[in-house]
């Protein structure tokens, strides 16, 4: 924009002073000097006015140097542009690509509209690796903006979730518009990768989230109906509701609640709560522990044992869930 300001301004003011200096070496009016400038700049020449005193004749010299000049600066200056422009382009959607490549156990979302931006938003916070898959040309600046990994294409493409790395993602969260292209990129998803979590979006309809999953879904979700329970939540329980809002945002009582896995060489496998002092050394709640199996034991006694691939749901503030993170 700058360089395109640039540009007008010289021109405007190449036009006033070919028109002053017509006005004042040829003795014409300004509408006179103007259109003499105009023809000159241009180089038409029609022949109809021409300088006819020796001052004149210096100064359509040094306006004729002075337009063809400018016309050569434009010319170079629109060029560069568009090749700077275009170079830039290029070497950025190939560094993204490199930077995609090299993703491991990474997240996939299809489709940033207002569920996917929201998405991505907490995923970043988190700090997941994840990729977006737009194929609307404008909301793919808009991701390149917040500085997220994206691909431009159809999500339902298999090289382009092959591009995104389907192979090595640890999931796949479909978000598009409508159920039927939902549906697609969730068989096309699983067809690429058997072991892939893949979460997609319902519309709620009669018998869509049945065929979610027969394509593959391992999570359904419905946004309204998910709205809808909240919503009455809020009304019948909203201590409840406004106690899991900070505990799933770290908010005023800074506390939040994340699950963490047992690793097979933890210190905590095969001790009982009780021994881990899990408790004592971290402040830290133990609110739930699933099992391998799928299990999920709610409040757990002090005697339960906590076991390899165990994955403990607990309630604590940031900094000591952190802490107790780096011993899983």
């Amino acid at each position: 924009m700058r360089k395109i300001l640039l540009v007008a301004l010289i021109f405007i003011t190449l036009l006033l002073v070919g028109t002053f200096g017509y006005m004042l070496t040829e003795d014409m009016s300004f509408w006179m000097g103007m259109y003499l400038t105009i023809i000159t700049v241009f180089t038409v020449g029609y022949g109809d006015f021409v300088p006819v005193h020796p001052s004149g004749r210096i100064f359509t010299v040094f306006l004729v140097i002075t337009s063809v000049s400018f016309v050569m600066y434009t010319f170079s200056k629109v060029t560069e542009t568009m090749i700077e422009g275009e170079l830039r382009g290029l070497f950025k959607r190939r560094k993204m690509n490199r930077q995609i490549s090299r993703l491991q156990d990474h997240y996939i979302v299809c489709g940033f509209g207002r569920i996917g931006k929201e998405i991505c938003k907490i995923l970043q916070e988190h700090q997941r690796p994840f990729v977006v898959i737009e194929k609307e040309a404008e909301e793919v600046k808009v991701i390149e903006d917040l500085q997220y990994m994206v691909l431009q294409g159809e999500a339902a493409d298999d090289d382009v979730l092959l591009n995104a790395g389907i192979d090595r993602a640890k999931g796949l969260v479909s978000v598009v518009a409508s159920d039927a292209d939902n549906l697609y990129i969730t068989l096309t998803a699983r067809g690429l990768n058997s072991q892939l979590y893949i979460m997609t979006r319902s519309s709620g309809a009669r018998g869509v989230q049945t065929k979610l999953k027969r394509a593959g879904a391992s999570r359904v979700i419905s946004p309204y109906s998910i709205g809808a329970r909240r919503m009455a939540h809020l009304i019948v329980r909203p201590t409840v509701s406004d106690f899991l809002d900070l505990t799933m945002r770290a908010g005023e009582l800074d506390l939040i609640m994340e699950e963490l896995q047992v690793g097979p060489d933890s210190h905590l496998n095969g001790k009982n709560l009780i021994e881990s002092e899990i408790r004592k050394k971290y402040d830290v709640i133990v609110v739930a522990i699933k099992r391998q199996d799928g299990k999920m034991l709610f409040n757990p006694k002090s005697e339960t044992r906590i076991m390899a691939s165990d994955i403990l749901i607990v309630l604590g503030a940031n900094e000591h869930i952190t802490g107790l993170s780096k011993e899983m």
